[in-house]
């Protein structure tokens, strides 16, 4: 009994569910998202002629859901991870299927697969004039995706020429008013004011701009020599103010020590200093006049008219 209750303490009870503890990693919920909608046009009928094609899209549909049944078309359709289908009936969209499996009708009904993935998209390389009359070649790059798959398909006729041309215009527009300097070294602030220049247009196509990023900048030769000289330029100035800074803290410094020198104990330790080197210098006797400092002499008549 001691060894189990022993046992028992040191280690923690098995637990053969995991209801209490808190789910790990990624759950399908979260990132799980529907697109599924039914517009109700599925009860409008189509006079005599829709009907018989609806039965005859039934009975074709049956016997292509069979798998051995090869000469009937099957009405199940798939839908890949990341897209969503468009269902359509007699050229009317009536239904939003997210991915998996859908069953459509044949004969009446057709369904068009929208991506809604992030798509990488290059802008080509265009002219633009900034805003200090300097010509340059400008590359960009657009990250977007489709967020209302309807308007993206039957809103606009090629949303992918649309969302490009539009950038295409907002570049030049927004580089016009900004000058070589601001666009070379400010780039992530000028993309996020195309993408917010952008984004009121793309919203009725039904797409999301995620970023829009300047790739390349093309400078003429002759404007990068001068960009360059000017570089250049600027570094040696800056170099010589560096200088003149240093050359006046030097002559501050030396004036410093010279009134620091110039005093009577200062003088008297160099004095010392120069009379213990020259000791030391050569071999054999020296004989070493040594001057007599001026007070000494300025009290000499004193104490010889005193005695």
């Amino acid at each position: 009994m001691n060894a189990e209750s022993a046992s028992s303490s040191r280690y923690a009870p098995y637990k053969d569910s995991v209801e209490d503890d808190e789910p790990l990693g990624i759950q399908r919920e979260d990132v799980t998202v529907t697109y599924a909608q039914d517009f109700g046009y599925a009860d409008i009928h189509h006079g005599l002629y829709g009907s018989i094609m609806t039965c005859i899209g039934d009975v074709l549909g049956f016997f292509g859901s069979i798998p051995c049944c090869c000469c009937c078309p099957n009405p199940y359709q798939r839908v890949g991870q990341g897209s969503v289908g468009l269902i359509s009936r007699f050229g009317k969209c009536y239904k939003i299927v997210d991915p998996g499996l859908a069953q459509i009708n044949p004969v009446t009904e057709s369904i068009k697969r929208v991506d809604m993935t992030i798509q990488i998209t290059e802008v080509p390389k265009q002219e633009v004039m900034t805003r200090d009359n300097v010509s340059l070649g400008l590359e960009s790059v657009l990250y977007w995706r489709v967020v209302a798959p309807y308007e993206a398909e039957y809103g606009i006729a090629n949303v992918l020429v649309a969302l490009v041309e539009r950038a295409r215009t907002v570049l030049r527009n927004v580089c016009g008013h900004h000058t070589l300097q601001d666009i070379i070294e400010n780039r992530d602030a000028i993309s996020r004011e195309i993408r917010a220049n952008i984004t009121p247009f793309t919203d009725k196509w039904g797409v999301e701009v995620e970023a829009t990023l300047i790739k390349d900048l093309d400078i003429s030769s002759d404007l990068q020599k001068s960009l360059s000289s000017a570089a250049q330029a600027k570094r040696i100035g800056e170099s010589r103010v560096i200088a003149s800074e240093a050359e006046v803290e030097s002559a501050k410094l030396m004036r410093e020590a010279a009134d620091i020198l110039n005093t009577p104990a200062a003088m008297q330790i160099r004095y010392l200093e120069t009379l213990s080197s020259m000791s030391r210098s050569g071999q054999g006797p020296k004989t070493i006049f040594m001057p007599m400092p001026s007070h000494q002499h300025q009290d000499e008549p004193s104490s010889s008219s005193s005695t």
